[in-house]
């Protein structure tokens, strides 16, 4: 139903060719048609005397404004007035620059776009925020370097902090280090840790709470409200927080995994063991005692291998480089050999790969290392292929030192290995319930499920649901810090394998996500990707029939439910992607200026031409994240595309409801085209799943046109990053081409 207390005005812009390109008066008899009287057009709406207008407009009552011109990408600031609800018609990038001007099909097109803006502005509502109290505080999980750099720049930003730390003493592993890479030009030397002046720093500052040798029990609610339940030497103790920084830090790859590289043996040790034995400041043999004077490093040791850490952990070499370094200034008579596939010693730990390859004790051998091997006398022979020189060569040493990879201490190794066999089965297709055992585990373990870390009493478990390779993460490519939990930010080596240094720098990202959540929960607003966005579901929970997809397709874990099924919003959790909406077969589910009413009725609004016409009608459902700014860009680059597709931003490929599919072919539309992120961990939908969701709803779809009697072809998904902008034109250029081989709609003209 139309809103009784609107009061709508129309905006027409004629600069940017629009003028030029476009019959304005025509279009201006378009607006009244949809019964909106007041209709103005000016040279450059965007001018200081063109905002002027509109102001005078908003102070003579106007509530509601349909603006046609430049894509709302642009002038965002410019066009947003307060109290008044503003809709953009995307008049020049997705019209006149990317359409034939002066041209019959181009009118229609830009007539269509202006009567479903007018009817979006019609359905739509002003969001009113959600109010709710919010604790600002901060719960910082880890006391490590990034835990501690976490705690202290979210206290001198003037928030309170709770820091804990399962361990009797703040310092994570800094307190098993005593020297460090150079942070300070010239970026050569070894430096001292100075871990005591930080923990004085922290221990000294009134915002910061301590909590050491503590564990979580429980954590439950929501952004602004999370109640955590603490066991301290066995009390408990209770508190609120309105957002969470994990900063849980690493732990080593299990090196009993490595015995073809000679684990197991006392003279093959790993790297960590090594720091222990180098600030001793004696490099003992743990075989015999005698002092190990040939210590070969091997790299990568179990790192960059499908059998192990199929990723990189990018410090072992740095680290490496330190103690060959250390070991040479402990005893000169010492020689190292490094044994690598590459080194890696990014920006100024250039300097320092420098530095140790000037040291004539350091030797630097690139290989790949296929056994190590004991001696009678406890020594080691370490055989090595693919040199540069290419043969294989043999290197005797008195100690090997195994540089393993890092690995999340949220995650669990042997969850790793199970996660790549299963993945592997499934990969394969193999078929049978080994496959379905392959598919629950790959499940299970992506969803983080009986990790030790926050017990987050959520429905879709306990702790932050994690990448393939068991990092928490949301989106990597455009969102680093966050996760797939509202409110909840990782940070250092938990989120990925960082030195010191970018630790800290982690630490400073998480600790302004953090603060940015609660001021905007303060607000009614949501974080990213819908930044500022005060709009919010809505449940007609009359209409419910608990069938949970809505609880088990949201991403983000805002919705529990009760022992009937029934969803349990936690709005502060929400991130207003939608998927709720598109996931809902009763339609119970809308937001203020989003919902299937609003959406439908702009399907149904525009005009779609007699079959005799020879002017087929193709409806477009652009992911507003990366699909429709990929449009935006192709029209700024004047990349002509089918004058004959109606484009429609939706917040996410996963909120398209099945019903708008049905809607446009009942209405005569002849294809549809969905378009939307990349799906999967190597680039990641913006809201995570909105993309593959579509994908298994398509079945659904095809139903839809069995019962419509329709072929498939006529609805087509794809995805694309907003890069590849260039291809969104020929991919509309071909698949209007293909409905017009497949022929028009017979349900058009009904």
């Amino acid at each position: 139903m139309e809103k009784k207390d609107t009061k709508l005005a129309v905006w027409i812009c004629q600069g940017c060719d629009i003028g030029a390109s476009l019959d304005v008066e025509a279009m201006e008899k378009v607006v009244g048609e949809c019964g909106v009287s007041a209709c103005q057009s000016h040279p450059f709406l965007c001018s200081d005397e063109g905002v002027e207008l509109i102001k005078k407009e908003i102070a003579a009552g106007t509530n509601a404004l349909v603006i046609a011109g430049c894509s709302p990408r642009f002038n965002t600031d410019t066009f947003t007035f307060d109290g008044c609800l503003t809709e953009r018609v995307n008049l020049r990038e997705m019209v006149v620059w990317s359409h034939a001007p002066n041209d019959e099909d181009t009118q229609m097109l830009a007539e269509d776009y202006l009567r479903m803006g007018i009817v979006r502005a019609k359905k739509a509502h002003l969001p009113e925020p959600f109010e709710t109290e919010i604790d600002k505080t901060i719960l910082v999980v880890g006391g490590g370097q990034s835990g501690m750099t976490a705690a202290l720049e979210t206290a001198r930003a003037g928030y309170q902090v709770v820091l804990v730390e399962k361990e009797p003493e703040l310092g994570g592993w800094l307190r098993n280090f005593a020297r460090s890479f150079p942070k300070t030009p010239p970026y050569r030397d070894l430096e001292t840790v100075d871990l005591a002046s930080r923990v004085k720093e922290l221990e000294e500052d009134d915002r910061i709470q301590i909590h050491c040798g503590a564990a979580i029990e429980k954590i439950s609610g929501q952004p602004g409200q999370f109640d955590v339940s603490l066991k301290t030497n066995g009390s408990t103790t209770q508190f609120r927080v309105g957002a969470i920084i994990q900063a849980t830090g690493w732990k080593p790859y299990d090196a009993s995994r490595l015995g073809h590289l000679g684990y197991g043996s006392p003279n093959v040790i790993t790297n960590v063991q090594m720091e222990e034995l180098a600030a001793s400041g004696k490099i003992l043999r743990p075989s015999d005692g005698k002092p190990a004077r040939r210590i070969a490093f091997v790299q990568c040791a179990g790192s960059r291998d499908e059998d192990h850490l199929p990723y990189c952990s990018a410090v072992c070499c740095r680290v490496t480089l330190k103690q060959a370094l250390w070991i040479r200034e402990l005893d000169d008579q010492t020689e190292a050999y490094v044994l690598y596939k590459d080194i890696r010693a990014p920006g100024q730990y250039e300097d320092f790969y420098r530095r140790a390859q000037e040291d004539s004790g350091i030797f630097f051998t690139k290989g790949d290392v296929v056994s190590v091997n004991e001696t009678g006398d406890h020594n080691l022979v370490v055989d090595v292929e693919n040199t540069l020189i290419g043969k294989q060569i043999q290197i005797e040493a008195d100690l090997v030192v195994l540089a393993t990879g890092m690995v999340p201490a949220a995650a669990d190794g042997e969850a790793i290995r199970q996660f790549r066999d299963a993945k592997a089965v499934v990969d394969k297709g193999e078929a049978g319930a080994q496959l379905e055992g392959a598919k629950q585990t790959v499940e299970r373990l992506a969803a983080h499920e009986g990790t030790d870390v926050l017990h987050l009493d959520y429905r879709q478990g306990p702790d932050l649901p994690a990448l393939k390779y068991s990092f928490p993460d949301s989106h990597f490519i455009c969102f680093p810090y966050e996760t797939r939990r509202t409110g909840i930010y990782s940070a250092g080596c938990v989120r990925a394998p960082n030195d010191f240094e970018a630790c800290a720098e982690d630490a400073l990202g998480a600790a302004l996500k953090a603060i940015q959540s609660v001021e905007l929960g303060s607000r009614g607003a949501t974080v990213h990707p819908r930044w500022e966005d005060r709009s919010y579901p809505e449940f007609a929970m009359q209409r419910c029939t608990q069938c949970k997809r809505c609880t088990e397709e949201c991403p983000f874990g805002t919705l529990d439910e009760d022992e009937k099924g029934t969803p349990l919003p936690n709005i502060t959790r929400c991130r207003r992607c939608g998927i709720c909406l598109g996931a809902c077969p009763e339609r119970i589910i809308s937001f203020a200026d989003y919902s299937v009413d609003i959406v439908s009725s702009m399907i149904k609004s525009i005009e779609v031409p007699d079959e005799d016409e020879e002017k087929p009608r193709l409806l477009g459902l652009l992911c507003e994240n990366d699909a429709y700014p990929a449009l935006d860009l192709a029209g700024l680059d004047r990349i002509q595309h089918s004058p004959f597709i109606r484009f429609i931003p939706v917040r996410c490929l996963g909120s398209v409801n099945v019903v708008w599919i049905a809607d446009a072919l009942s209405r005569g539309y002849d294809g549809i085209l969905l378009v939307g992120c990349k799906s999967g961990d190597d680039y990641q939908c913006h809201f995570i799943r909105g993309s593959e969701l579509m994908d298994t709803r398509g079945e659904n779809i095809r139903e839809k046109l069995l019962q419509l009697a329709l072929e498939e072809e006529r609805v087509r998904v794809e995805q694309l990053s907003i890069s590849e902008y260039h291809k969104l034109p020929r991919i509309i250029n071909e698949f209007a081409k293909q409905i017009e081989e497949i022929g028009m709609n017979p349900f058009k003209g009904f």
